[in-house]
């Protein structure tokens, strides 16, 4: 497995190697003990899987706050996804900023997204499929999002001039300006 770090900390760009033949592909998509070499220490308790029907549907800026907080590895399973993971760690000193990643069934990359990041993806192909595992269970009591389009995170979604396919949560999700992160980063004063 190749793992690079992103241009913000704790943020990880995996990319697992694939043993091909005339039947196709076989790929480690996880090993604890491979990352856990490359200091990613993360444990994952619950596995989940959409679908997006159609081109330009967005589903973000979402995260879990504590005690409940999620880290999630993101992979697509079938189509091509634009995943974006927006640094909301108070202290961090890349608070506020974005990293975006294509990840297709193509390029098998995936997207290591620590607790503290809110997290969101488009679509760019039809029927696009969507892995990803979570360090803890969904608790919806502990639901946050961040409006996706806020111009202080400024994420180039790669739309263009079309309206990207929402839910009624996320069209109504809060401003960055207001929000009073619950996340702190690791060595910053309390």
């Amino acid at each position: 497995m190749q793992v690079e770090q992103t241009p913000i900390p704790g943020l990880f760009l995996i990319t697992p190697k694939r043993f091909g033949d005339h039947r196709g592909f076989f790929a480690e998509t996880w090993s604890r003990e491979k990352l856990g070499a490359q200091g990613v220490t993360t444990d994952f308790v619950q596995d989940n899987h959409s679908l997006s029907a159609q081109v330009g549907t967005l589903r973000g800026l979402h995260f879990q706050c504590p005690p409940r907080a999620q880290a999630k590895l993101v992979r697509c399973g079938r189509g091509v996804l634009f995943d974006v993971a927006v640094d909301i760690r108070r202290g961090s000193p890349t608070y506020g900023q974005w990293f975006g990643v294509e990840l297709s069934f193509e390029n098998g990359k995936q997207l290591l997204i620590p607790a503290g990041f809110a997290h969101g993806f488009v679509t760019r192909a039809p029927e696009t499929e969507i892995i990803y595992k979570c360090s803890d269970s969904y608790a919806p009591e502990t639901e946050g999002a961040l409006i996706w389009n806020d111009p202080d995170i400024g994420i180039d979604w790669g739309l263009g001039d079309a309206a990207p396919i929402l839910s009624a949560k996320d069209a109504v999700a809060g401003a960055f300006a207001s929000f009073d992160s619950p996340f702190a980063y690791e060595g910053a004063a309390s």
